[in-house]
């Protein structure tokens, strides 16, 4: 019964770490077209490769690590592009952005949904229209919203922000990112 269990364990462990999102591991394919939700959408893949990367193979001893004891740690930066994610994509869902707390989940689960957020902004991006955008406004529960325009500015340059910090922080905490990674190309080399 015992060897059961434990088969059965590493079962659902192998699964679940196939279950992974590795859409942004690459992004070599290019649209044939300059529209604004292509270039848009392209911001959105750019941030989500690097985002991959940088948080690919993170531990714990890195997730806790900051470089100074007031400012956010890896994990806290984790989770504030998290909120990010799902601020680009409550505004291109058309919806008022509530803030949520991702520190109720796992470090994988955050990063999974990031990537997913990440991964539906890029579908919606990708089929949208110019007038669309005069809809995805950035909504607040206070009833202000903002075009379009200051979620490129807001949400996804500093969500690229941050990702870059996690880069700096792993690698202060001894474990740096793949050296073949080419954000130039958007693929490992």
């Amino acid at each position: 019964m015992r060897v059961i269990a434990i088969l059965f364990s590493l079962f659902i462990v192998v699964n679940l770490s196939h279950a992974q999102n590795t859409t942004f591991a690459s992004i070599t394919d290019l649209e044939s077209d300059f529209t604004p939700g292509n270039v848009a959408a392209r911001m959105v893949e750019g941030l989500g490769f690097r985002y991959y990367w940088a948080s690919e193979g993170l531990g714990a001893e890195d997730l806790k690590f900051g470089p100074v004891e007031e400012g956010r740690n890896s994990r806290a930066t984790v989770d504030h592009i998290y909120n990010l994610s799902r601020f680009l994509l409550s505004a291109l869902e058309k919806k008022v952005f509530e803030a949520g707390n991702p520190r109720e989940m796992s470090f994988a689960n955050v990063r999974n949904e990031t990537l997913n957020n990440l991964e539906k902004a890029v579908k919606i991006l990708k089929s949208s229209k110019q007038a669309d955008f005069a809809d995805y406004n950035i909504k607040f529960n206070d009833g202000r919203e903002m075009p379009f325009w200051n979620a490129i500015n807001g949400p996804i340059a500093d969500a690229i922000y941050h990702t870059g910090q996690i880069v700096l922080m792993r690698r202060m905490s001894g474990n740096p990112i793949n050296p073949n990674i080419s954000v130039l190309t958007g693929n490992v080399r």
